[in-house]
């Protein structure tokens, strides 16, 4: 049997190296995480610049703004580097493989093809080194105003090649997201050149689904909306007198009240204004003079101010009794 073992190797090794051409079933993995990890990257990104916003003043941030973006974008993407993701696609547990040594039926194969030297670096060179030099000349072309110089100038017609190589970008980015909508393996353009692909780090994963936080976001959105609903229907000035009228006792009310003031004053304009202020009682005076169902007098504005913020009846601050009507 030895020999007929011997023999076969040749079959066995050509029949091997014949598997990676045979077609296999395509290895999917979920849209919705690899543009969640984008989100994530977008949304962490933003954070760690707005903490190094804190620390420049606005002369240098306007300035230098490239180079700091520049720095930043860098350490970030230097995981890269080290664990071939981003800080997003861990979060979402995926992690990036080199797409070219899965090809045929080698697709679906459990174990990932790490990425290469080139790959890293060719990756952060692209996202961080492009963008850079991307928003420099640009500022630079709006800065000297190109775009206003004779047709004939050559800055104008670099102007103009760089708008057109702008359309053309955004034109294959948008082609690119919809081959990526439609088969899932590359989200963004720079990953579809360097054939680097998302895929998920741990490919068997129990996923615990809680929605409780989901069930708390839900309630207490349905609490504020009744709570704006509610709040404009209720009179809140008329509910804390109701309460001060029901918890306090009689002699609270008889002592603030403000019959002592001469009858050309008007106890309304008295009591807005500060009491120890010596020209309170001059621009206290009754301004268009109102006279309540009490025989008490106020400005027109004030009494009226005061029956319709407290739903129709107020106390007189003179006496304390129930203010229903006026009359000139």
């Amino acid at each position: 049997w030895k020999n007929d073992w011997l023999n076969v190797q040749s079959s066995l090794s050509s029949l091997r190296n014949s598997l990676a051409s045979f077609p296999s079933s395509p290895l999917r993995i979920m849209r919705v995480s690899q543009l969640d990890a984008d989100l994530l990257d977008s949304e962490l990104f933003g954070t760690f610049k707005e903490q190094l916003w804190l620390l420049f003043s606005p002369q240098i941030k306007q300035t230098f703004e490239p180079e700091l973006l520049a720095i930043l974008h860098f350490i970030y993407r230097l995981t890269v580097l080290e664990s071939g993701a981003t800080y997003g696609a861990q979060l979402q547990n995926l992690k990036y493989r080199n797409e070219k040594q899965h090809w045929g039926g080698l697709q679906s194969i459990t174990k990932d093809s790490p990425l290469t030297t080139f790959q890293k670096f060719a990756y952060i060179a692209m996202t961080v080194g492009g963008q850079y030099i991307w928003i420099r000349i640009s500022r630079l072309v709006i800065a000297q105003g190109w775009s206003e110089l004779s047709e004939d100038d050559p800055r104008n017609i670099f102007w103009k090649v760089l708008q057109k190589v702008e359309n053309i970008y955004k034109t294959v980015s948008l082609l690119n997201f919809l081959i990526f909508l439609y088969d899932g393996k590359y989200s963004t353009l720079t990953d579809r050149i360097l054939s680097i692909r998302l895929v998920y780090a741990r490919r068997i994963m129990n996923r615990q689904v809680s929605f409780e936080f989901l069930n708390r976001q839900l309630v207490w959105h349905a609490f504020t909306e009744f709570l704006l609903f509610i709040m404009p229907l209720i009179n809140l000035r008329k509910l804390k007198n109701l309460l001060k009228r029901k918890l306090l006792p009689e002699s609270y009310f008889r002592s603030n009240l403000l019959d002592f003031l001469p009858t050309h004053i008007c106890a309304i304009c008295h009591e807005n204004q500060s009491a120890s202020n010596a020209s309170a009682v001059i621009s206290s005076k009754v301004h268009n003079p109102y006279e309540t169902n009490c025989g008490h007098k106020y400005c027109y504005f004030c009494i009226k101010t005061k029956l319709l913020q407290e739903g129709g009846t107020w106390q007189c601050l003179r006496c304390g009794a129930e203010v229903k009507e006026i009359k000139r």
